[in-house]
Order: structure tokens, then sequence, then C-alpha cells
């Protein structure tokens, strides 16, 4: 091997290193932090660029944006959320935002009541916002699709945790709800609901009002088979919850005789029957509650004086008076008005 060529291999080699060194950042160095980068229609590469330096972190902004202008990414019409987890390489973020290789969002919702603080959930974490999804929740046109109405609508979410892509429409969203529904209501679950003479959505209304009336899991079967015996016999359910939706206060403490009067297909005071839909999201946990009820002959029951969060149960109406002038009483003392 000349001299000359001897020069020529360690000036290769040297480039090389160099050019090794310039690219390691680039290929090998992943993100020190992990953040989700949501990218709307008409953004620019500097604009995903500044996503990422305000949820991930600067440099690894700066390499990446680098890396797409090299790529010839075009972004205009790209949308959705892409995650960068610890140890991404700006390489592999830069050829899924510019393939539109976007990644699912979990959505946990539970412990809601009404339909509005639902749309609100969904608005804060997916694209579209809260007004689109209330839109939908309204548009009977749609609820019909899954053979709902408004007021029915509710039975659909069921509480659990979803994946959807962040670009999800409140339409798309509803139809994936409805494939849950679905896989949920078997052909068992249903066979019950008839046993009992309900439709899915009575079940769903039952169950919204037992959970709004006990807190308590080992309680709910016998809350329900209490409403049950009572639309079983036509007797009025007369359940508070319902006065309470019918209100529009659930912090309401105590029922009065005057709120029982509100004129409202909500308020089971004033109707007879179920009301028109749920009073919030029922857990499958409370509707399988439903569905289980224990048999018993129970028609009323009121809350214990010890405030444990547990009922007394009684089959007569002058039982039912003595518990109710002891829960009176006690929140009396407590001052509760």
């Amino acid at each position: 091997m000349t001299k000359r060529t001897k020069w020529i291999l360690a000036a290769v080699l040297l480039a090389a290193v160099i050019l090794g060194a310039c690219a390691a950042p680039y290929f090998f160095m992943g993100a020190p932090a992990e953040g989700i980068v949501k990218v709307r229609k008409g953004s620019t590469i500097d604009m995903i660029g500044d996503s990422i330096q305000t949820h991930v972190d600067k440099t690894f902004g700066e390499r990446v944006t680098t890396l797409m202008r090299l790529m010839g990414a075009k972004v205009e019409n790209r949308e959705g959320a892409f995650r960068i987890t610890p140890g991404t390489t700006p390489f592999n973020a830069a050829r899924r935002i510019k393939n539109g290789v976007q990644d699912g969002i979990r959505f946990t919702f539970n412990n809601v009541r009404t339909l509005d603080e639902w749309a609100q959930r969904w608005g804060d974490t997916f694209m579209e916002g809260p007004d689109a999804m209330r839109k939908a929740l309204r548009d009977t046109t749609l609820c019909a699709k899954y053979g709902k109405t408004p007021q029915t609508i509710a039975s659909l979410l069921m509480p659990d945790t979803y994946e959807f892509y962040w670009n999800i429409t409140p339409e798309k969203m509803l139809d994936r709800m409805f494939d849950y529904y679905n896989d949920f209501w078997t052909s068992e679950r249903k066979a019950k609901a008839q046993q009992l003479g309900l439709t899915p959505d009575e079940v769903a209304t039952v169950a919204s009002i037992v959970e709004e009336e006990t807190s308590k899991a080992d309680e709910r079967g016998k809350v329900a088979r209490l409403y049950l015996n009572r639309y079983q016999q036509g007797m009025k359910l007369q359940a508070d919850p319902t006065v309470k939706f019918a209100i529009g206060d659930f912090s309401i403490k105590r029922i009065t005789v005057p709120m029982t009067l509100v004129n409202s297909p909500y308020n089971t005071y004033h109707v007879m029957g179920l009301p028109p839909g749920p009073i919030r999201l029922p857990e499958k946990s409370t509707i399988d509650a439903v569905l289980d009820a224990p048999q018993h002959d129970y028609l009323y029951m009121c809350a214990r004086a010890d405030f444990s969060g547990y009922h007394d149960f009684t089959r007569d109406y002058a039982s039912h008076l003595a518990n109710a002038h002891r829960y009176q009483a006690a929140l009396n003392a407590r001052g509760i008005k």
C-alpha cells in the first residue's frame, strides 16, 4: 500500500468518524422525556418542532425538525397525536410524524353523572372539543342510529378504559362505544333483562338510580331489587336521586316535600314508572347487580342513622316511618338541612 493510499484511507476513515459523530445524536440518542405531540391540519414543521420542544425537549425538537426537512416531509395535511417515549430517537420520531403513524390515547371515565360532564371530559382529551360532542349527543338522528334518544344515549357510554386516536370524530367515537355496548350486552344479559321485564336501556336507568342511592357495592343488588319490586307492583319508585337530577343539584343533602313536587319526567315522586333515561352513567358492575339482584320482598328503605352509608330495609310502611324518623333526628342533630 502506497503512502498516498494510506493518507486517502485515513482521510476517509476520519470523515466517517466525523460524520458518524454528527449523525449519532439524530439516529442513536433517545428523547430524555415522554410527551404527546398533537398535530392539527395546517401545521408547519416549525410548529411541530415548537410543540416537541414544549412537551419533550428543546434539543430533541430541533433534531426532529432538521430530519423532517431533510426527508422532505409534507405535514400540511398531517393530523394526529404522536407519543414520544424516553429513548425514542429523533429519526424514528421524524419518520413517524412524516408518515402519520399516530398513537392511541387512553380515555378512562367513571363516576360521571351528566352527559354534559362526559362531553367535557371527552373534549378535554380529544381534538374536536366538548361542544362538538354535546351537539352529537343532542342529535336525534344520530342517536337513532344506535337505537337511542338524547335521553337514553347515556346507556351507550359504559364507564371503562378505552383507547382512541386523538382526532376521532364524535360520531366515530359513538360508533366505537356502540360496539363496546353490544359486546357487553350478551344474549345472556339480554335474557336476564327480559326476565325482569326491562330493556337494556331500562336496566341502565335502574342501575343509575341504584348507583346514586348507595355507594356500597355490596348493597347495590339489594337496593336494585327493592326498586324492581316497586316497579313490578306498579308503585312509584320515589327515588330521592331522581329528585336531585330533576332539580339539577346533586349536592342536596336532604330531600324535602316541596322538592318532591317538582314537575319533571325524571322526578319519580311525581311520575309513575322509570324516568326517561339514566340519571348518571352507571358502571358495568352496577348493571350486573341489577340483572342479578337477589330476591326479597322489601319495598322501603331509609339511610341508617349511623351514617354508615348503608340502608335499613323494611316490608311495611310503619316500620319504614320509624326508620325515617330516626334518620331525620340524626340529620337534625348534625344540623343538616
